[in-house]
């Protein structure tokens, strides 16, 4: 009986590792990808695109694609292309208060 139940806490604590792990991940890659989303809005005059955004904060296209998504939502960014037939997302425009727009991005 000892053994059973020894085989099943350690179950559960491995599941609740490998939970923590995963959780402490996403919140990696969230900031990551805010970070290189607002450096991006700051250079690219609110002007961004999909590969743009996977490529600044080096994640998958799919990740970046749900991030921007819902940035797009939240924002309410509109989708045009440009003379090449690049698509992108324009958002409003980012001012920063000078004593922001000071500190090192």
């Amino acid at each position: 009986m000892a053994i059973i139940e020894f085989v099943i806490l350690t179950g559960l604590g491995i599941v609740l590792g490998v939970f923590i792990v995963n959780m402490s991940n996403d919140r990696q890659q969230q900031r990551i990808l805010d970070d290189a989303f607002y450096r991006l809005l700051q250079f690219q005059n609110g002007k961004i695109s999909l590969i743009q955004l996977a490529a600044a904060a080096k994640v998958d296209a799919k990740i970046a694609q749900k991030y921007l998504e819902n940035q797009v939502q939240i924002f309410s960014a509109i989708l045009e292309i440009d003379e090449q037939g690049d698509t992108f997302y324009r958002f409003p425009k980012l001012s920063l208060p000078p004593i922001l727009d000071q500190q090192q991005w």
